[in-house]
C-alpha cells in the first residue's frame, strides 16, 4: 500500500505545483491587461493563450460588471478551491494508505 500511498502524494504535489504556476499566470495576464501591452510580445501572446480560454468560458457565465473584468478573480477562486479540496483529499487519502488510518483490512 505504501507505493500507492507515494504516487497518489507525488500526484498531488505535482498537481499542487501546476495549479500554482497557473494562478500565478492568471495574476500575471490581469497585470498585464492594466496596462497597453504590445499585442506581438512573446511574453503577452503566451500569457492570451495561457488564460484566454479559461477566462472566455467564465465571462459567458459572469454578468457585465461595468467594464471592470472579474472572470480572474472567478478562476482564482476556483484554483484555491481545487487546491483546498482536491489537493488536500489526495494527500488525505495518501496519508491514511500510507499510515492506514481510518481505512478497513
Amino acid at each position: 500500500m505504501f507505493i500507492l500511498a507515494n504516487f497518489l502524494s507525488a500526484v498531488a504535489y505535482i498537481l499542487e505545483f501546476s495549479i500554482n504556476i497557473y494562478m500565478y499566470v492568471i495574476i500575471a495576464s490581469a497585470v498585464i491587461s492594466w496596462v497597453n501591452p504590445d499585442p506581438y510580445n512573446p511574453v503577452v501572446r503566451f500569457l492570451h493563450r495561457a488564460t484566454d480560454p479559461v477566462l472566455d468560458r467564465v465571462r459567458r457565465f459572469l454578468p457585465s460588471a461595468g467594464g471592470l473584468d472579474l472572470s480572474p478573480l472567478v478562476v482564482i477562486l476556483f484554483i484555491v478551491f481545487l487546491q483546498k479540496f482536491v489537493v488536500n483529499s489526495i494527500f488525505e487519502l495518501a496519508n491514511r494508505l500510507k499510515f492506514g488510518i481510518g481505512v478497513m483490512p
